[in-house]
């Protein structure tokens, strides 16, 4: 989808806004804009001697859209930003869709053209107005929080959600969700106080909430409240029983805390499928005794039974030979038992991977494993040589020990440790000087 005035290249980046898949009119559906509706219409010629439709629709904060009249016949067009009346003094908008669209629109919401919500346009919004505008718009995230206090010490029971300032920023909206009525006069007086504009209360539903503040679902896209769903459905627990989904309400609840609106989607399907099934009270008379209902797979076409007394047993049967039991108990007569039909039920078995081109394994280029034995063989021999090596070793210092002779000094006597080696050679130096000395003596001796 894109607006009228842009156009795509070969590589699909737009002409007209260059914005690189953003359209920066903000009529394309990308983008900030939210609920954003293609006019398919626009390059079409109107019949001749019709005038052009002059109601527009226009756009407003988180996809709030209203209807307001062309009267003094602007030059306008899709993505306009203008000014236009409001209650009191002016707005800003944006022009969101234009033409005979806005008839289809107006008549979904059963609209008519003289209806009082249809206001006038004024004028084109100049720079001015713009500048106010958006110093207004800057002002909400703060207004918000020092909301929030307010409420805090008032201990009302609410929740203010969002905060919506006017285009002239003299009035702001007030966004709340409350599961009681609550009593708000004074917050209204505290409020209008502490900013000195004319402060309006709304309150809305927890989806309605969801859809202006929006986020990402657990499906992992955008909430579809705020991107494209516009008529809230009431969704009960019934449509999760009918989809054979198990009520887990947190599975099962959105954002917002109430029960998924992607519930409602698929569930005509399902209903229609539902139609060829028997009733899930509804109990089979075998030969071997009663069969209640357990489950089924919708779309596979398969039930599950048990036996009243055996329940720890569950028996797969096809919705063929469910309904033929269900014709034999009609004529008063008992079926074969579930474990007969359940023999001939075939079960398809899932296929992970197919060789369809007939390649070989993915690993055939790995280097081949060498076999556990032979690692253990080798690792043995390695231990009985260590330990080979080892014996000889302490037999060959054991021999060498006992050949040395032992010096008759005291000194001497005493081996030094394996690991010092200086204390080693202090003592050979100590023997040789011995030895010197004793020689020495005997020559003074003899002389």
């Amino acid at each position: 989808m894109a607006c009228g005035s842009c156009g795509t290249t070969e590589n699909g980046v737009p002409r007209g806004c260059k914005s690189n898949g953003n359209c920066g009119t903000g009529t394309c559906g990308s983008g900030s804009e939210k609920l954003a509706v293609f006019d398919w219409l626009s390059n079409m010629k109107l019949p001749s001697g019709q005038e052009r439709f002059n109601i527009f629709e226009v756009r407003f904060k988180n996809g709030r859209k209203h209807f307001y009249k062309n009267v003094d016949n602007l030059p306008l067009t899709m993505g306009d930003i203008i000014a236009v009346e409001g209650n009191p003094g002016h707005d800003i908008g944006t022009i969101s869709l234009a033409g005979e669209l806005v008839k289809v629109q107006m008549k979904k919401r059963k609209i008519t053209e003289d209806h009082e919500e249809v206001k006038k346009i004024y004028r084109k919004a100049t720079q001015r107005d713009i500048d106010v505008w958006q110093e207004a718009r800057g002002k909400e995230e703060e207004t918000q929080r020092r909301g929030r206090e307010i409420l805090g010490k008032l201990g009302l029971q609410m929740k203010l959600s969002d905060v919506e300032y006017q285009g002239d920023g003299n009035k702001a909206t007030f966004y709340y969700t409350a599961d009681a009525r609550v009593d708000f006069r004074q917050l209204i007086r505290d409020l209008a106080g502490a900013f000195s504009i004319r402060v309006e209360m709304k309150q809305v539903g927890a989806r309605q909430e969801a859809a202006r503040l929006g986020g990402v679902g657990s499906c992992g896209r955008e909430l579809c409240c705020s991107t494209w769903l516009t008529d809230f459905r009431k969704v009960t627990t019934s449509a999760a029983r009918y989809q054979q989904l198990s009520l887990n309400p947190l599975k099962l609840a959105g954002q917002c805390g109430k029960l998924k609106c992607c519930l409602n989607f698929e569930l005509d399907t399902y209903l229609d499928a539902l139609k060829t099934f028997p009733k899930q009270d509804v109990v089979l008379k075998t030969e071997k005794g009663e069969a209640v209902f357990v489950k089924m797979d919708i779309f596979k076409k398969h039930l599950w039974y048990t036996y009243k007394e055996e329940r720890f047993k569950w028996f797969r049967l096809t919705l063929d030979q469910v309904n033929e039991i269900i014709d034999l108990n009609k004529n008063k007569e008992k079926s074969a038992s579930l474990e007969e039909y359940e023999s001939d039920v075939e079960v398809v078995k899932k296929v992970s991977f197919e060789d369809a081109a007939g390649q070989d394994s993915l690993t055939r280029f790995d280097a081949p494993k060498q076999n556990k034995r032979r690692r253990n063989n080798r690792n043995k021999r390695k231990k009985k040589a260590v330990g080979a090596t080892v014996d000889t070793k302490t037999s060959r210092q054991e021999n060498s020990s006992q050949q040395k002779r032992t010096p008759k000094n005291n000194t001497a006597q005493k081996q030094p440790k394996a690991g010092n080696a200086r204390p080693k050679r202090a003592k050979k130096n100590n023997r040789n000087r011995n030895n010197n000395k004793n020689q020495n003596g005997n020559t003074a001796k003899e002389n």
